[in-house]
């Protein structure tokens, strides 16, 4: 395995026509907005207290501990989230922010290094007790991930010091020594962000404690004999030894099993340890797994996770729209492992699914204004069945504003300030572009600093052009997209010839010193089929263009959008459309039923005596865009005509 070259996120500046107002409407409007939220100053938004919580834990405040037991990891993400924001703009108020806050965190934290204000604040007896579903652990990697992230982008280490004084704590209670804890997270996180902390500090000790965790994982006694445990897995089967990945150790695992997001973040922090120490066997386990999660239980948005009980996967090809959960969270967990994985071996397969995952899934998670949020991605809604049915208690048929349990709003917005980080990565000193977004980067190789300026006419055209400057023959990979047609290269004007390699395309004799490179390819409107093992999609079909799945909603179309049937044998068409400040649209054709025979009170009718349909066509647009103009009915998968 060739050694891989870890690039600072600070080193890539995304510069690009689609993603620029996404993230700069994060930098300037939704870091402060959920900053807002989180110190209970947000008309409309759910309370979060997670400030409060810490300021009572520091002693600055009088009250009580209020939330979820994973209350802290809020805060965390948008500490990490504001700090990447900080490399597009160097704003005053959020560093003050940012500041201020640490200093609580770093009074809130306990002699000991302890630091988790629901155990504080609410049963200090029960510390280290509650491991399957207390979230300690978890807490503490959301913590530490927003410690790398403020020390690799401001240099200060303020808020690193308070969360290795809590790693040390947590290296005395965990372990396999004589009057420790043979266990590990119920809830999977800490394994990442410690190896991120791993790589910005080299200390050993992180590295360690990753790899327990995830090699200990599935061993017992592990957590199996905590009260909580056996309570919730008694009570529910849904929460047995499988919800937490800890059924059997990970490289006996065949399948992705039990809590979608727990499972991704596994899967993250396992891929990581893989990198560093080389572990074929755990690697091997990693490419088992995202087969089956990719071939059998993945939707076609990136989305992961069918059932909303447990949150969970559930079986092979189990794949329901109406009801699906797919947690906004498990998106950026998918796409988060796909980075990991391209980092042990550069494939374009890791890289597609990523790219669906952030382009569908990840995006659907947040409105056009970003003050707005789904926590749960269906692949269909029809609003007055989803507000009525108890199986469709968890989908939203509109964005909020804010939710009680609020992982997914910061975690988007952490994805977004941090994009630039899943651009690029390196072995040795081959550089691998995996998306084609517009950006600035800074790399380092043996040879000398290279420099990559990016311009991208993505996701709407198949076209971006890259300057290269730095030693001759520059060892660039471009990836060339599953969904590419005619892929091709040209340096100033001139096609040149690449040779591929998993996938991607490395010009031959390598890049020269100021010269552009344009990649250019056709993306088609292609209708896709799912399984016939499918049982929710069979006779349906979705239309994906380029990385983006498309979809038809009520304000277009009008109701009963499932009773059109598209017709495979007529292309999509392209429509140009200003909706949300330009777009390329698609209309399908097909049909839709003649009402004229069914009126209100007429439930049934037989076949000969139907009217028959009439011809039709659906507008369709791209499914991250649903649900910005008010609530309707939404349809990513048509039935198709005979």
């Amino acid at each position: 395995m060739s050694k891989n070259v870890e690039i600072s996120v600070k080193n890539i500046h995304v510069d690009d026509a689609f993603w620029n107002h996404r993230i700069e409407n994060a930098v300037e409007n939704v870091i402060p907005y959920q900053w807002r939220v989180l110190n209970d100053q947000q008309p409309g938004a759910a309370p979060s207290h997670a400030v409060m919580n810490f300021k009572i834990a520091a002693g600055l405040e009088k009250g009580e501990f209020y939330g979820y037991v994973f209350q802290d990891s809020d805060l965390a993400k948008w500490i990490e989230a504001a700090s990447l924001s900080l490399i597009y703009k160097q704003d005053p108020q959020v560093m003050q922010n940012l500041e201020d806050v640490i200093g609580i965190i770093e009074k809130a934290q306990q002699p000991d290094g302890y630091l988790d204000t629901h155990y504080i604040l609410k049963k200090p007896d029960k510390k280290w007790k509650e491991i399957a579903h207390g979230h300690e652990l978890y807490c503490a990697g959301h913590m530490l991930e927003a410690a790398v992230a403020y020390y690799t982008v401001t240099g200060s280490d303020r808020l690193l010091k308070v969360m290795e004084k809590n790693v040390d704590l947590i290296r005395t209670i965990f372990g396999d020594e004589e009057g420790k804890l043979p266990s590990y997270p119920g809830h999977e996180e800490i394994e990442l962000a410690l190896m991120k902390a791993y790589r910005v500090t080299g200390q050993q000790k992180y590295m360690d404690l990753a790899e327990y965790f995830v090699n200990k994982r599935g061993h017992e006694p592990g957590f199996f004999q905590e009260e909580s445990f056996i309570e919730n897995s008694t009570r529910d089967k849904t929460m047995q030894k499988d919800y937490h990945q800890a059924h059997a150790p990970i490289r006996e695992q065949k399948t992705a099993e039990g809590h979608a997001v727990r499972a991704m973040y596994y899967y993250t922090g396992a891929a990581d340890v893989a990198l560093e120490n080389g572990d074929e066997s755990l690697v091997e386990a990693l490419r088992v797994l995202w087969k089956n999660v990719t071939n059998r239980r993945m939707y076609i948005t990136g989305g992961v996770g069918s059932q909303g009980d447990g949150e969970r996967f559930t079986i092979d090809y189990d794949l329901p729209n109406d009801t699906c959960y797919t947690e906004t969270c498990a998106a950026v967990g998918m796409a988060m492992w796909g980075l990991r994985m391209l980092k042990i071996e550069p494939k374009s397969e890791y890289a597609d699914v990523m790219e669906r995952a952030l382009y569908n899934n990840v995006l659907s998670g947040i409105s056009e204004d970003g003050e707005h949020y789904f926590y749960v991605n269906p692949l269909m809604v029809k609003p007055d069945v989803a507000n009525y049915r108890s199986d469709h208690i968890s989908v939203e048929t509109k964005r909020v504003r804010w939710f009680g349990c609020a992982c997914c709003p910061p975690n988007v917005i952490r994805t977004l300030c941090g994009l630039g980080g899943y651009i690029y990565t390196q072995k040795e000193d081959a550089v691998y572009q995996h998306l084609y977004v517009g950006n600035e980067a800074v790399l380092s190789t043996s040879q000398g600093e290279i420099r990559l300026s990016c311009t991208s006419q993505m996701p709407w055209q198949g076209e971006a052009s890259v300057t290269y400057h730095g030693p001759q023959g520059g060892k660039v990979f471009f990836r060339i997209p599953a969904y590419a047609k005619g892929f091709s290269i040209c340096k100033e004007g001139n096609p040149v010839v690449y040779r591929e390699e998993n996938g991607y395309a490395l010009v031959e004799g390598g890049l020269e010193d100021g010269c552009t490179y344009t990649i250019s390819f056709e993306m088609e409107a292609q209708f896709i089929l799912a399984n016939p093992r499918v049982t929710e999609d069979c006779a349906k079909a979705a239309v994906l263009r380029g990385p983006l799945v498309y979809c038809a909603e009520e304000a277009d179309n009008g109701p009963w959008l499932n009773d059109f049937r598209a017709c495979l044998e007529t292309p999509a068409e392209l429509e140009k459309r200003d909706l949300f400040g330009g777009i390329c649209g698609l209309k399908v054709s097909g049909s839709r039923s003649s009402m004229e025979c069914w009126d209100a009170d007429t439930l049934y009718l037989p076949a000969a005596k139907v009217c028959g349909r009439e011809k039709a066509s659906l507008h369709l647009i791209p499914y991250f865009l649903w649900n910005n103009r008010g609530e309707g009915e939404m349809l990513v998968w048509m039935n198709t005509e005979a």
